[in-house]
């Protein structure tokens, strides 16, 4: 990891960098030339990247039931059980985000009330490669499913061999989603977004993925698919006082390292002791990972910063509005009070971004790049659609037409005011 000590805050922007924002033009030209080639080819295109960047030789895009069952099998026993109580974590969580809205009278005979719908058809993509992502199927199937939304469409990269990952199909199974295709990276997004003769077209796509994922759901927009939020690398922000443990620190910020190459983890410390601690802790650490070679790329892009107060970090981390953040100090809930741009928040020694990953009950697909300044982790929310409805009763004409009336006038709009007019004679005749 880079180190600095007490930088300025005119220094601070650079170091709030994220590493893949000087490539953006690049992604962004080689994405819009596989939406071209997706909309253009179909399928025959889904399978050539499927060969190229997948390895794997496709004759058939969608999954088939005998697939799905076979591949249940060969899930252990202790994984299921895993998953199964994750999914209960889930569901009770997100169920309690559902609320009934009451119908408002907002004058005597004028009605408004707002009723949640769900999106009809949404797709979902799960990142594959080395490290299939089965437990974010599972944070965005079950608030699809709370949702009711009608059709669910799952997008996966296959493994070399054709097939999908098996723990992924087994997670599919557990949410009913039937509908499941082998393709990943930016071409499932183009297939999502337009369709192809194997994946149907859906109205909203969901699911992180990398920094070609991400520009991919940008571009959807434009061809009129809604997209959850701008989800690219994992990130993680870890503000540590002299308590923290280094041990667990570094456990913390490897844990998203070994996510990709791409990932970025920073520590803010204001503990001169802790620093050295710490870093010679993610070194030991990083020897004993499987994944060691994938984090370690992702360290070269990350930072060890030492500030003076803990007023300081807090302000340093609203400015970077990291993916995930996680308070390691002695009164995490008093500096929590101050956090206004996170993705998720984990308050502690003893809570773990890793638990919010799999298995506590909040959702994972976070905001990345910054976004969390504006944007929301997915919620059953992401899935619904609110749509005002309102009943104006003869009584409540009269006491709110001649207020449209008058404001209509006013701007000039005299087809709204005898909109209102032409019922209120009326009532009066």
């Amino acid at each position: 990891m880079q180190v600095f000590h007490y930088p300025v805050p005119a220094e601070w922007p650079a170091l709030q960098q994220r590493a893949a924002a000087g490539e953006a033009r690049q992604v962004e030209e080689r994405v819009r030339q596989i939406f071209d080639d997706v909309r253009q080819r179909g399928d025959e295109a889904l399978r050539q990247y499927a060969a190229e960047l997948d390895g794997a030789t496709l004759t058939e895009l969608r999954v088939s039931p005998d697939e799905i069952g076979s591949a249940v099998a060969q899930v252990p026993a202790d994984l299921q059980t895993a998953i199964r109580q994750a999914h209960a974590n889930l569901w009770k969580f997100h169920a309690t985000q559902r609320a009934e809205e009451p119908r408002v009278e907002t004058m005597p005979g004028v009605t408004c009330w707002r009723r949640s719908v769900p999106v009809q058809r949404v797709g979902l993509y799960i990142p594959g490669g080395s490290a299939p992502l089965f437990s974010t199927l599972l944070m965005l199937g079950v608030p699809a499913r709370l949702a009711g939304c009608p059709e669910v469409v799952l997008t996966t990269p296959p493994q070399k061999d054709g097939s999908v990952n098996p723990v992924i199909l087994f997670t599919a199974q557990l949410l009913g989603i039937q509908t499941i295709i082998k393709a990943g990276g930016a071409q499932a997004i183009a297939a999502l977004a337009g369709g192809t003769d194997s994946v149907p077209a859906v109205d909203k796509i969901f699911g992180p993925g990398n920094r070609y994922v991400t520009a991919a759901k940008q571009l959807a927009t434009q061809h009129g698919v809604a997209i959850d939020m701008p989800a690219g690398p994992s990130e993680v922000l870890v503000i540590a006082d002299r308590t923290a443990d280094p041990a667990f620190v570094a456990a913390d910020l490897l844990s998203q390292a070994e996510h990709g190459p791409d990932s970025q983890v920073l520590l803010l410390t204001d503990s001169v002791e802790l620093l050295p601690l710490v870093t010679a802790e993610v070194e030991h650490q990083l020897a004993e990972l499987p994944r060691r070679d994938v984090a370690a790329r992702a360290l070269t892009e990350s930072r060890a910063i030492l500030l003076r107060t803990p007023e300081e970090m807090l302000f340093f981390s609203n400015q970077y509005a990291p993916e995930h953040l996680i308070l390691a100090v002695s009164d995490p809930e008093a500096l929590a009070a101050g956090v206004t741009s996170a993705g998720s928040v984990f308050l502690g020694h003893l809570t773990p971004e890793a638990a919010g990953d799999y298995a506590s009950g909040t959702n994972h697909t976070l905001p990345t790049g910054g976004y969390a300044r504006n944007y929301s982790g997915v919620s059953l929310d992401s899935f619904l659609k609110k749509i005002t409805f309102q009943r104006i009763t003869p009584e409540g004409l009269l006491h709110v037409g001649p207020v449209v009336e008058t404001m209509a006038e006013a701007e000039g709009l005299h087809a709204h005011a005898r909109a209102v007019t032409l019922r209120l004679e009326s009532i009066n005749n």
